[in-house]
């Protein structure tokens, strides 16, 4: 089983408003993400072909958590953005300040080749590849699909991947985005 890195997931960087480490490359992660696969740390994900990988609890405090928790002293800010090119643009909110949650956990989502395909959207011919990277608060159980996502999903829009969702996900994704934002660095 091979685990490469997708051209998507390298947005994550610094002063992105997403998880990102400063001390692992993304082939790193990859290769742990790998790793922590084969000794069987992960769930499968919203369809078959997605995948949720456990970070090992010892190198969590190397990922930076981009979010907080919106209070009444939260000033957010609203841009109208895409996540790449040609896809539909949305608004995306960040909060102005705040302070960045420590990260309790962090998950390593994977999309199997052939899912990828699906919307020509593979960057190898690996048998996985590495998607998303997500710091998820301490305390936080569980860490909802943002709506946009969900949304481009269902849709089948360019950038999701076809899904389906209960009105029950729908609403505890739209009540977790309602506490909690991103930073805007």
């Amino acid at each position: 089983m091979l685990i490469a890195v997708n051209q998507f997931v390298k947005r994550q960087v610094k002063g992105s408003g997403k998880t990102y480490s400063e001390k692992f490359t993304f082939n790193e992660i990859a290769s742990h993400a790998e790793n922590q696969m084969e000794l069987g740390f992960f769930e499968d994900g919203y369809r078959d072909g997605v995948r949720i990988v456990s970070c090992d609890k010892s190198i969590v405090k190397h990922f930076q958590c981009p979010y907080t928790k919106i209070n009444s002293d939260t000033a957010l800010k609203a841009q109208w953005v895409s996540r790449q090119e040609g896809e539909e643009p949305y608004i995306q909110i960040r909060a102005l300040n705040g302070e960045s949650l420590p990260a309790g956990k962090v998950e390593f989502i994977l999309y199997r080749h052939d899912v990828l395909a699906e919307n020509n959207e593979q960057s190898t011919d690996a048998e996985w590849e590495l998607i998303s990277i997500q710091a998820i608060p301490t305390g936080i159980e569980h860490f909802p699909m943002g709506p946009v996502t969900m949304m481009r999903n269902q849709l089948d829009l360019m950038g999701g991947t076809k899904a389906h969702y209960s009105s029950e996900q729908w609403a505890e994704s739209v009540r977790f985005w309602q506490q909690y934002v991103a930073l805007d660095y």
